[in-house]
Parts: C-alpha cells; sequence; structure tokens
C-alpha cells in the first residue's frame, strides 16, 4: 500500500514540480522536495499506528518525483550541449553504484550498528536526502538568459552577431 501511496503522489508531483521549479527554480525546488521526503523517511519511527505511515508517503512521492528529473535538468544546464550524452553516461555512474553499494552493505550496516531493525535504514535514508537536499545547491548553474525582448531590438542584433 505504501508503495502505490508514494508512487500515486510522485504522479501528482510530475503535474507540480514543474510549477515549482518555473517559480523557484530548479535547485530550490530539488532541496525543497528532498527536504520533504527526507523530513518523511526521518518521521517514520514516530507513527505508532501503520495507518498514518500513508502521510509521510507525500513527501516520500515528491522526492522521489523530483529524483527522477530535477538532478538531470540541473545537469544539463550545468555542462555543454556538445557532451551531453557524456555528461549523462558519467552521471548514471554516481545513480548506479551507490545502489550496488547500498545492496551489498545495507543488510550487514542494519545487523552490526542496529540489530538488524529496518526502521534504522528509512531514517539514514532520511538524513541522506537532507544531505543531498543541501548539497544540491553546490551545483553550479549556467547564467539565466535574458527575457525575450529585454535586449531591445538593437541589443537583440548585437546578441545574435556575438
Amino acid at each position: 500500500v505504501l508503495f502505490a501511496a508514494y508512487n500515486g503522489f510522485a504522479a501528482l508531483a510530475a503535474a507540480v514540480i514543474p510549477v515549482m521549479a518555473r517559480r523557484f527554480g530548479l535547485q530550490a525546488s530539488h532541496l525543497l522536495n528532498l527536504w520533504a521526503g527526507g523530513a518523511a523517511l526521518l518521521c517514520f519511527p514516530l507513527f505508532a499506528d501503520p495507518h498514518w505511515l500513508l502521510l509521510p508517503m507525500l513527501g516520500v512521492g515528491f522526492a522521489w518525483g523530483s529524483i527522477l528529473s530535477l538532478p538531470y535538468a540541473l545537469l544539463s544546464t550545468s555542462v555543454p550541449a556538445e557532451k551531453m550524452g557524456v555528461y549523462m553516461g558519467i552521471f548514471n555512474f554516481f545513480i548506479v553504484i551507490p545502489q550496488l553499494v547500498a545492496a551489498t552493505v545495507l543488510g550487514f550496516l542494519l545487523r552490526a550498528l542496529f540489530g538488524g531493525a529496518p526502521i534504522y535504514a528509512l531514517v539514514m535514508g532520511g538524513a541522506s536526502l537532507v544531505l543531498a537536499g543541501a548539497l544540491v545547491l553546490r551545483v553550479p548553474q549556467a547564467p539565466a538568459a535574458p527575457a525575450a525582448g529585454a535586449l531591445g531590438a538593437v541589443g537583440t542584433e548585437r546578441a545574435r552577431a556575438t
């Protein structure tokens, strides 16, 4: 049920995130979504009634929707267009390798550090999302292009000539 809930909220996020990105920018939108997901995962241990776990799935869904889209949008504004494919491929290593490491060592870490209690994997995930949200502010962004018509007729011609 929780899996279906956060995927449903991620579908809702797909409609909301573009509006957020236009209003707040890519970085701030991703930060807000990651922090919503982080807060949601961090609060899991606070719920005694499992029915209430649907509530944090809203944050997890928005984080998931953001994770599936905004990192690529951020990257596309930060790298040269002629090397986009190379950079996207390298970027995917930074998605797959942590997944492989987590799949390999998370069970051991849970047994060794947390007595086998899986709830702490969610807490670690929440803390990681909060940290990731803060780190997204370090991603360099291309300067904003001037709005159409902002330069005037002469400025536009000069901009085209350069």
